[in-house]
């Protein structure tokens, strides 16, 4: 299909110059815009440079954190072009006065979770209602957003988040022999895993109740090792630390630090359980991650993680204040060793969601 009809502005914060789950979607929107031969341009006010196997560098400028020059720039290219898409609503500003000087330009704008479930100045409410189409990453955020900051429903897209556009999904389940051996592990040994920011200021992730709850677990499988990967803060990992001598887990945790990309599949199939049982995930990508590569799941059910493993089809939905529920959930999925047509079985039904080809024909539909 050919949009060059469409001309679309795309304005982020970050895309290349940092790691995380809306860095993601950004990569993964400028992916779309090139594969989709849109005509269109990226401005991004903190990268300095681009990832050229998302993003053609003539279609990008970075302004390196120079925001008034970025401003203007958004302000004055933005005239030019007839949608502008926002990664943030940090800037919403700018599509305000695009909207002003230009009333015909539609404007659409991400919401991923947390920035948008916080109070709101009621300028941004009132603009979010009259002038912008929203793409909400889960119903979650969707919902939360009507509710709580009124805005109508039918200002409201869903497209939830997909797999790397270069994901490589795995094409059988062993466990890695060298994160064995790096991890000093027996095949047979059960292994729980989680992957994600660990951050004094995101003390809702569920981690910290897992470890809790391990010296029980510990009585039914003696030598459970509970991995958890991720770039810590030094406040957050000195809590863990003393959290796991307090309970003498020191056998039993292993904190690894920051994993490489090429690297994360692995440490999926190396787990027998992925578990997250978090309060605040806007989607969660790293569910699908996991999904992705046959794992069995553990999910919070008062959040955007619903959306991730589609309501509990891939993975088990619990209740994230609730330990005896969490303790129930692992114990269960240990119990049951996982077969190949199991871990098959949820790969497949991921990568006909979230599939990098499913997430460029949804936002196709969306732009056409």
């Amino acid at each position: 299909m050919d949009h060059n009809n469409r001309k679309i502005l795309f304005l982020t914060l970050n895309t290349f110059s940092s790691f995380g789950g809306i860095e993601d979607v950004c990569k993964t929107l400028c992916k779309v815009l090139e594969d989709l031969k849109f005509n269109f341009k990226v401005l991004s006010m903190n990268d300095y440079e681009v990832d050229e196997k998302y993003l053609n560098p003539s279609n990008f400028i970075g302004f390196g954190q120079k925001k008034l020059n970025f401003g203007i720039n958004a302000i004055k290219i933005g005239l030019k072009y007839d949608t502008i898409i926002l990664s943030h609503i940090n800037l919403l500003l700018f599509a305000r006065i695009l909207k002003f000087f230009k009333p015909s330009l539609k404007i659409i704008v991400y919401a991923h979770g947390i920035e948008v479930w916080r109070e709101l100045p009621k300028w941004k409410i009132n603009f979010l209602k009259k002038k912008v189409e929203i793409w909400a990453v889960s119903s979650y955020t969707s919902n939360f957003m009507q509710n709580e900051h009124k805005i109508p429903s039918q200002n409201f897209k869903i497209l939830n988040n997909c797999l790397n556009p270069f994901f490589v999904p795995p094409l059988n389940f062993e466990k890695p022999e060298y994160l064995l051996r790096r991890y000093k592990i027996e095949n047979n040994q059960p292994i729980l895993y989680t992957l994600t920011r660990i951050s004094s200021f995101e003390k809702y992730k569920g981690y910290d109740i897992v470890i809790n709850i391990l010296p029980e677990l510990i009585k039914n499988f003696p030598n459970l090792l509970y991995i958890i990967s991720g770039k810590a803060d030094s406040d957050e990992r000195d809590r863990l630390v003393k959290l796991i001598k307090k309970l003498k887990l020191e056998d039993h945790v292993f904190l690894t630090g920051f994993i490489e990309n090429a690297e994360l599949s692995d440490h999926f199939l190396l787990a027998n359980c992925f578990v997250l049982p978090s309060k605040k995930e806007g989607f969660g990508i790293v569910f699908i991650e996991s999904a992705a590569c046959g794992c069995k799941i553990i999910a919070g059910n008062k959040d955007g993680s619903k959306d991730a493993i589609l309501n509990g089809k891939l993975g088990l939905l619990v209740d994230p204040d609730n330990k005896n529920e969490i303790f129930k959930g692992i114990k269960t999925i240990l119990e049951n060793n996982q077969t190949k047509n199991e871990a098959e079985f949820i790969q497949k039904i991921c990568l006909e969601h979230f599939s990098f080809e499913t997430y460029k024909a949804n936002v196709s539909a969306l732009l056409s």
